[in-house]
């Protein structure tokens, strides 16, 4: 399905692509497979293309010269090419511990939903999530699927240091903080393992479009996969889709 889609120059040296503001799995395979059409149609151009929910930003390396010709091109590259489903993506298995030691804010997600912490917990790693993209730090990732009688506005004052791994919810959305960060999201436990590594060729091991399924772990498995991930033995676990 092709999309009314809104072409701006963002910059001298870049240009955003907006989708209709609405978050939604079908329009991210409509991003995320435009977006690697770009960069196979620039690959020699060198351009850097990021995604979020519903938009899509390209910086090239100097000064666009002529903007509308460049907007023209890039509409007439998505009203050519066709749907597909080219990528190859993963479901990644994220261990959580869930204990109140790391879920700080189970007992207000508790009260406020009138469901039982377990019941909470279960409805959590029950779903199936979507990357849908990766900021605000490097490695968060931004996931989409979450069960609607979990949904909770993010908190109105945020705390200032949310710890490394925290899981959270916020608004219609689950996440990971990838390091420790001010936050706004309502923590419900931990993930042990890495989200980041800049050492690394491929930094957050997934991607937009990748699939996530979160594993209940108890304090006694966290620490050991705690562990693993220090002495660099641990490898994230996951299935081609």
């Amino acid at each position: 399905m092709k999309h009314n889609l809104k072409y701006r120059q963002f910059n001298e040296r870049s240009i955003l692509i907006e989708w209709p503001s609405i978050i939604d799995k079908n329009m991210l395979h409509d991003v995320l497979n435009f977006k690697n059409i770009l960069l196979n149609n620039y690959i020699k151009l060198k351009v850097y293309v990021i995604n979020t929910y519903n938009s899509i930003l390209i910086s090239y390396p100097s000064t666009i010269e002529d903007v509308y010709g460049e907007i023209t091109h890039l509409k007439t590259i998505y009203s050519s090419v066709e749907s597909q489903n080219s990528m190859k993506l993963k479901l990644w298995e994220v261990p959580v511990c869930y204990d109140d030691e790391f879920g700080t804010d189970l007992e207000t997600l508790s009260i406020t939903k009138s469901l039982s912490k377990s019941e909470i917990i279960h409805r959590h790693s029950q779903q199936i999530y979507t990357v849908f993209f990766i900021g605000f730090l490097p490695g968060f990732l931004y996931l989409g699927g979450l069960d609607k009688s979990l949904h909770f506005d993010r908190k109105f004052i945020p705390n200032l240091n949310t710890q490394k791994g925290a899981v959270g919810i916020g608004g219609n959305q689950t996440g990971i903080y990838p390091q420790n960060s001010p936050g706004g999201w309502h923590i419900i436990g931990n993930s042990p393992i890495s989200f980041f590594n800049s050492k690394k060729e491929n930094p957050c091991f997934a991607k937009a479009g990748d699939k996530i399924k979160f594993l209940p772990v108890s304090r006694e498995e966290y620490h050991s996969i705690l562990k693993q991930v220090a002495s660099n033995s641990y490898k994230p676990k996951s299935i081609s889709i």
